[in-house]
């Protein structure tokens, strides 16, 4: 069992979504998203997220893992589960749980890049700058958190805790 501490609580999250929701509503007015959410960790954000959204909007789903059961990124990325309709000339705003050394987003965008989308620019509810080791450009950042593993709201530790609403830290 783990000894949790609350870093983000539910009404903090919930906030910050929806002032994510209007940020991207009006940088998108007028064009038609698709917005790309990478599982499992970004599907509670992502649905949260859509709610707030006021523009023309599909979903996609992919599954990029470098982590397996491990605390830190492994380095390798895998595409798991890829996109299931064709990307170009579509604007895409791709939803992450978290970002740390940046890797598989770069890798992600780069691949996505390839098939001549219109656009591509990252939503993620957390970042880790100070962990960065990719230069990759997100464009919507919920909560800046420093070098803590963190859990909660998609967000696991081998597979577990994702169910809680709001983001905790283990205090042992």
């Amino acid at each position: 069992m783990l000894n949790l501490e609350t870093l983000i609580s539910e009404a903090d999250l919930q906030k910050r979504i929806k002032e994510l929701g209007t940020e991207i509503t009006k940088d998108y007015e007028g064009k038609e998203i698709v917005v790309l959410c990478v599982l499992k960790g970004g599907v509670m954000f992502m649905t949260d997220l859509a709610k707030h959204i006021g523009v023309p909007m599909k979903m996609e789903f992919m599954v990029v893992s470098s982590y397996g059961d491990e605390y830190r990124s492994s380095g390798v990325v895998k595409i798991l589960k890829d996109l299931d309709e064709p990307i170009e000339g579509k604007h895409i705003l791709i939803v992450e749980d978290i970002i740390d050394s940046g890797r598989t987003l770069q890798y992600l965008s780069n691949i996505l890049s390839e098939r001549k989308p219109a656009s591509i620019k990252i939503c993620t509810l957390l970042d880790k700058k100070e962990e960065r080791v990719s230069d990759v450009e997100v464009s919507y950042i919920g909560f800046p958190i420093g070098n803590e593993f963190v859990i909660g709201y998609g967000l696991d530790y081998k597979q577990y805790y994702r169910n809680l609403p709001y983001i905790a830290v283990n205090k042992e």
